[in-house]
């Protein structure tokens, strides 16, 4: 049997926080795969890491969301001699009002990309993982540690992924898997598409700072990393609790898709 190479998998590599941390991943030695639904930016992401000196990476165009899309890329991964080592779970999409108004279907796509891939990735790849003693790193937000009125799907699929990782922490440890789960505040991306004062200013870091503590949490087998000053994140989240709670819905009538896929 032809041995497969170890690659890092990162979902919603297209841009931002996710083409941020294949870079990091890559300056650290390790061969990347890309994959997201938008080929162009896939390549161009590809070439950019390529041009400071790193493998290029192999690109997947394809879309997450569909039912079958965890086959496809498995398939794909082994057509191509490759298996994960690594997997970075950070394609999602988030939809800005109140749930009752929104699109339901659209919501439901969203419980699909947020928490069904996320699952079948983190699930499907395990054995390999365990083989190469890899790891899962899922990018949730802290948005997930708390409801969000005017984004209640939103914070709950993030919510999961912080209850899916932690358990996942204890369960697969034994066998030498690290899951971590990553858990940004506002970061300036185009994933960042929001309505002036539903993120506190406080909790808004540089994409490169998010990166480096993520990656670096990841490899130390932090069960969460939350980028901000000494990483107090109970500290921090006590004190914008009610700010949370109490948010005015300011903006709500003008809804907004934003995405990392």
């Amino acid at each position: 049997m032809t041995e497969l190479k170890p690659i890092v998998l990162v979902t919603g590599a297209s841009a931002g926080l996710g083409a941020a941390l294949a870079e990091g991943f890559a300056e650290r030695g390790h061969s990347i795969v890309l994959v997201a639904r938008r080929a162009a930016q896939l390549n161009e992401v590809a070439d950019g890491i390529a041009a400071k000196g790193h493998e290029r990476p192999h690109v997947i165009a394809l879309d997450l969301a569909s039912p079958d899309a965890g086959d496809r890329l498995e398939r794909a991964l082994q057509e191509a001699g490759l298996e994960p080592e690594i997997v970075v779970n950070n394609a999602g999409f988030g939809l800005l009002g109140p749930a009752v108004k929104l699109d339901r279907a659209q919501q439901l796509a969203m419980v699909d990309l947020n928490v069904r891939i996320a699952t079948d990735l983190a699930l499907r790849f395990s054995d390999s993982l365990a083989r190469r003693k890899g790891g899962i790193l899922n990018v949730a937000s802290v948005l997930g540690f708390l409801p969000g009125p005017g984004m209640a799907v939103y914070h709950a699929t993030k919510a999961y992924l912080v209850s899916f990782s932690l358990a996942l922490h204890q369960e697969m440890k034994a066998k030498g898997i690290r899951v971590t789960v990553l858990c940004p505040g506002p970061i300036e991306t185009e994933f960042a598409v929001r309505p002036v004062g539903y993120f506190a200013r406080r909790l808004t870091r540089p994409l490169e700072h998010v990166v480096r503590h993520g990656i670096a949490g990841f490899l130390a087998g932090e069960p969460v990393v939350v980028p901000g000053k000494d990483n107090k994140v109970l500290t921090v989240l006590a004190r914008l609790l009610p700010r949370w709670l109490t948010l005015s819905m300011v903006g709500n009538s003008k809804r907004r898709r934003f995405e990392a896929t």
